[in-house]
């Protein structure tokens, strides 16, 4: 396997074999006869002939006995290799170089032509095309610009009568929608004043009740122990579930909103006031669409009115602060009246903001008193509330609930 693995790597030039040669020489040093100490000798020739500058195998012949080659051969093939990628580089150059000169020449023949060409007066028929492209070049462009600036005015009258007709449909909506509010509660006014202190309170039948819309039907029911229960206020929807307080005030109460910890943060989105979070036996929102004031489309929309108790009526504060017909805000959703800014974002929370509040019952919740912007929970019309200013401490409420049930709902 040494033999031939050493002619392998004596497949080169003639150049080559005389650096193998004086190699050899060297080899002569590490080859012992096995009971002499003189050296072997060993014979390079060529394996055919070949001329001087002809590439060629040799053939080495030695005889059969052990050889220890220097390290340095190890390297031999590796310089081969190098060599001959040298040489294929050289070639590439020097065909590429062919090539330039080449094109050179035929470049400065064409220019020489064209000089003589313009010297008589004469322009090339190529100048001619080139200037004819780029005119219906430049008229196809201008042709695109004026398209498009056509197609951007009218864009903009689309969008403006869009707008328009945006604003229409809604303040139409809203008319229609006010009109019949105003029309049920004319009706609800006649229907009371029909009925005065005289009449006896009748209590409604509880075999009549099949599917519990509310806390109410269920204390009707004779359910009056407080908890979690399943009501349906829309047949057409589906049932979900919600805590009833049995025992405040006569009982029958839906419990829409708790704070009573801070377990729960209220700087939600508008899409988790919509579907409520937190829960139902801690801290929680029950949710817009729960609720059922108003709907989405009319940006739940706060109607009320009959103010009675003694926390007073913070709700409709002034005619700046009054949440009567204010649309629900988040925030991520600004419906409030504010004209500089999203009131549900300045104090992190969802309520019925007008521009701003007069009361917030969502706002954040504080253990202790604070300083800076009011964004905790707020009921301006609270005993005894201070005008503070933003450098002295305010406090905030611990414990709200928000409950409701009809206003027929008798005890």
């Amino acid at each position: 396997m040494k033999q031939i693995f050493f002619l392998f790597f004596l497949k080169t030039t003639l150049v080559t074999c005389a650096d193998i040669s004086a190699a050899t020489d060297q080899v002569k040093g590490y080859i012992k006869n096995g009971n002499t100490n003189s050296a072997c000798p060993i014979r390079l020739k060529p394996s055919e002939s070949c001329g001087d500058a002809e590439e060629c195998p040799y053939q080495v012949t030695l005889p059969p006995m052990t050889i220890q080659l220097p390290k340095q051969f190890r390297l031999l093939e590796k310089t081969i290799k190098e060599v001959r990628s040298l040489k294929e580089t050289v070639n590439k150059m020097k065909i590429s170089c062919l090539e330039c000169k080449q094109q050179a020449d035929a470049n400065t023949q064409q220019d020489s032509t064209e000089q003589e060409v313009n010297d008589s007066g004469a322009p090339p028929a190529s100048d001619k095309k080139v200037d004819t492209k780029v005119k219906e070049l430049q008229d196809k462009l201008n042709k695109v610009s004026n398209s498009l600036k056509n197609a951007r005015n009218q864009i903009n009258v689309l969008q403006g009568r869009l707008e328009e007709m945006s604003l229409l449909n809604i303040n139409n909506v809203e008319n229609y929608v006010d009109s019949k509010v105003a029309n049920l509660t004319s009706v609800v006014d006649s229907l009371e004043n029909r009925c005065c202190s005289n009449c006896a309170a009748v209590q409604p039948p509880a075999v009549g009740i099949m599917a519990p819309k509310d806390c109410s039907d269920y204390y009707t029911l004779g359910e009056n122990i407080s908890g979690i229960y399943r009501v349906t206020p829309d047949p057409i929807n589906s049932s979900f579930e919600v805590y009833c307080d049995m025992e405040v005030m006569g009982g029958g109460w839906t419990v829409l909103q708790v704070r009573q910890d801070g377990s729960i943060n209220f700087n939600k989105t508008w899409k988790e006031y919509k579907r409520g979070f937190g829960n139902l036996t801690g801290e929680f929102w029950l949710g817009n669409d729960k609720i059922h004031i108003s709907n989405e489309f009319l940006r739940y929309r706060l109607t009320i009115s009959g103010y009675s108790g003694t926390a007073g009526d913070s709700l409709h504060y002034n005619k700046h602060y009054n949440h009567d017909q204010k649309y629900f805000s988040t925030p991520d959703r600004d419906n409030d009246k504010y004209p500089s800014g999203n009131c549900g974002a300045y104090y992190s929370s969802g309520w019925w903001f007008d521009a701003c509040m007069s009361s917030n019952l969502n706002g954040k919740y504080y253990h202790h008193n604070y300083k800076g912007v009011r964004n905790g929970i707020f009921w301006g019309t609270w005993h005894n509330v201070p005008d503070e200013h933003l450098s002295s401490y305010r406090q905030a409420f611990k414990t709200v609930r928000m409950l409701i049930r009809p206003k027929s709902f008798v005890p």
